[in-house]
C-alpha cells in the first residue's frame, strides 16, 4: 500500500507542495502477532518528519488571520522536529525564525537547522515549566520581546490537531481502504493524537487510539490508571512530556504503553535491520508500543503507526554503537575486569592507530576523522610503542608546518602506562593523577585504551 489520496485543495508552490501524502507500507518481517501493521512514511517529508504538516498549517493561519505579517519573525520551543518544519517554510515564505532548543536535541538536526538559516538559541533541558531557563518559557519571553514577532506554541496552537485532522487522518483513511483498527501515535506536543482522534471519532468510530510514550513522561501513567505522577528523564527525542499540552486531549486514548529508552533505540535498530525502515528514537517508540498492541491481540486485527521522521538524524546516537554501548542501551560479552571498561576495543576493531613510521599529517587526519585527541602506536606485531595526542603533534609543527611529513615516531610519548585486564579501578585513577591513559594488554596483546571519560561511562552504566 503505497498509493496516496489526491487533495482537494491546491498545493503550495515549490517545496511546500511536498508536505503530506505520504507512503504506508506493511511491516512484513516483524512477527506482529494476528495483526497486519503498517507504517506511514512520515520520514518522506521535505524535512523528514511528521512536524512539516504542523509547521505548514500553523504559519498559513497566522498569516491569513495577520498574526504574523510579512518581515516577520517567526519564535518557537521545539525539543524535536517542529523547528525544522517551521525552518522550512519560514525560509520558503521569506521570514526570519528563532527556535529555542533543548541541549538534548541530537545535532544532526541543530546542523540542519542552522543550515536552513535558523537563529538557534540553545538552553537546558533538566529544568520544568516555571524555570527561567525552561525552553517554552524563554520562546514566550523573546515573543514579548522582539516586534513583529509570531510565537506560534505547537503546545497551544489549535492549528496543530486540525493540520492532522484534515490532512494525515483521511490519507490514512483512504490508503487503508476505510479499515483502521488502532492507530499508535506518541505526543510531543498533543497534536497527532487530538488530530487524528477527532478524524477517526467520526470515520471510524470504533479506531482505537494508542499512546505510544516513553518511560519518564506523565502521559502514559495518566491514562493507565487516571494519576498525575512526576516526571523523569528519557533520551528518545520528540515524544513525551512532563505536563499536558493544553491542545492534547488525552480521553481520546483508549489506552497507552510505557517503552523505555532501551527498547525504543533497539526496536528501532531492528526495524532497520529487519524492514529496511529508517526511523528516528520517537519511531522506535511507536513501533515498540505497535508490536506490544498487535501481540496482545486475540483477533485480527489492521494497525497503523509512524515513522515519524528519520534515522538519519540519528546517526550519531541510536544507530552508533559506541553511543548506544555508552549509555548502556547496548549490551557487549562480559569480563569482569577492566576489559569491561574499555570504550573502544582493539579486537573488535573499533580502535584507531598509527604506526611508528606513518607519517603525522596521516595521524592527525584519523584524529580529526574519528573525533579523537590522541591514538596508540603500534608495531608490527601490534604491540604498544607508544602514544600521539594532539599536543604532541602541535610541538612538533607549531614552528614548522612542513614537519607534517615527519614520521609519528618523532613526536610521539613513549613513556606509557599500561596495564593487565585484572588490574583495579584504583590503580586507573592513579594513572590518571599522573596524566596519563591506561594502556590494557594482555601477554603484550594490545586490548584498548582507558580514559577518563571511558571509566565515567563504565561507572554511570554499574548505577543503572
Amino acid at each position: 500500500m503505497s498509493s496516496s489520496p489526491a487533495t482537494t485543495e491546491l498545493a503550495p508552490p515549490g517545496v511546500l507542495g511536498l508536505i503530506g501524502s505520504t507512503p504506508l507500507v506493511e511491516i512484513t518481517r516483524i512477527d506482529t502477532g494476528v495483526c497486519r501493521l503498517f507504517v506511514k512514511l512520515e520520514s518522506q517529508n521535505p524535512t523528514g518528519s511528521i512536524k512539516d504538516r504542523i509547521a505548514l498549517a500553523m504559519i498559513e493561519a497566522a498569516e491569513r488571520d495577520g498574526r504574523l505579517q510579512p518581515g516577520g519573525t517567526i519564535i518557537e520551543a521545539t525539543a524535536g522536529n517542529t523547528g525544522l518544519g517551521l525552518a522550512l517554510v519560514a525560509r520558503a515564505k521569506g521570514y526570519k525564525i528563532i527556535l529555542v532548543i533543548p541541549d538534548k536535541m541530537a545535532q544532526e538536526k541543530v546542523f540542519h537547522l542552522k543550515a536552513l538559516g535558523a537563529d538557534c538559541r540553545i538552553t537546558r533541558s533538566d529544568v520544568g515549566k516555571g524555570h527561567p531557563e525552561y525552553y517554552q518559557d524563554i520562546a514566550a519571553r523573546l515573543a514579548t520581546e522582539i516586534p513583529g514577532s509570531f510565537y506560534v506554541n505547537q503546545f497551544c496552537n489549535p492549528d496543530n490537531p486540525t493540520a492532522h485532522e484534515r490532512s494525515t487522518g483521511p490519507e490514512i483513511f483512504e490508503q487503508m481502504g476505510g479499515e483502521v483498527d488502532a492507530v499508535v501515535c506518541g505526543v510531543g506536543s498533543g497534536g497527532t493524537l487530538s488530530g487524528l482522534g477527532r478524524y477517526f471519532a467520526k470515520a471510524a468510530p470504533d479506531c482505537e487510539m494508542v499512546l505510544a510514550d516513553p518511560e519518564g513522561s506523565i502521559l502514559a501513567p495518566y491514562i493507565n490508571t487516571g494519576k498525575m505522577g512526576e516526571a523523569g528523564s528519557w533520551a528518545v527525542e520528540g515524544i513525551g512530556e512532563d505536563f499536558v499540552p493544553d491542545i492534547c486531549d488525552l480521553s481520546l486514548a483508549r489506552r497507552a504503553y510505557a517503552i523505555s529508552d532501551r527498547e525504543s533505540f533497539q526496536v528501532g535498530r531492528e526495524l532497520l535491520l529487519k524492514e529496511g525502515l529508517l526511523g528516528g528514537s520517537s519511531s522506535g517508540t511507536l513501533m515498540a508500543a505497535a508490536l506490544r498492541y498487535c501481540r496482545a491481540q486475540t483477533t485480527p486485527k489492521r494497525v497503523v503507526t509512524f515513522l515519524c521522521d528519520s534515522g538519519n538524524k540519528y546517526l550519531s546516537k541510536m544507530y552508533n554503537d559506541f553511543w548506544m554501548v555508552e549509555q548502556g542501551f547496548l549490551d557487549r560479552p562480559r569480563h569482569d575486569d577492566l576489559r569491561d571498561v574499555i570504550s573502544r576495543r582493539h579486537d573488535a576493531g573499533e580502535v584507531v592507530t598509527v604506526g611508528p613510521e606513518d607519517t603525522l599529517l596521516t595521524a592527525f587526519k584519523r584524529m580529526r576523522l574519528a573525533d579523537i585527541s590522541q591514538v596508540p602506536v603500534l608495531g608490527p606485531q601490534g604491540e604498544v610503542q607508544g602514544i600521539l595526542d594532539e599536543s604532541d603533534v602541535l610541538l612538533r609543527v607549531h614552528n614548522a608546518p612542513e614537519r607534517y611529513r615527519d614520521a609519528v615516531r618523532t613526536a610521539m610519548t613513549d613513556k606509557i602506562q599500561t596495564v593487565t585486564p585484572n588490574a583495579s579501578l584504583q590503580d586507573l585513577m592513579e594513572i590518571f593523577d599522573r596524566g596519563f591513559v591506561a594502556i590494557v594488554c594482555d601477554g603484550g596483546q594490545f586490548l584498548g585504551l582507558i580514559t577518563r571519560t571511558d571509566l565515567l561511562a563504565y561507572l554511570r552504566r554499574k548505577m543503572g
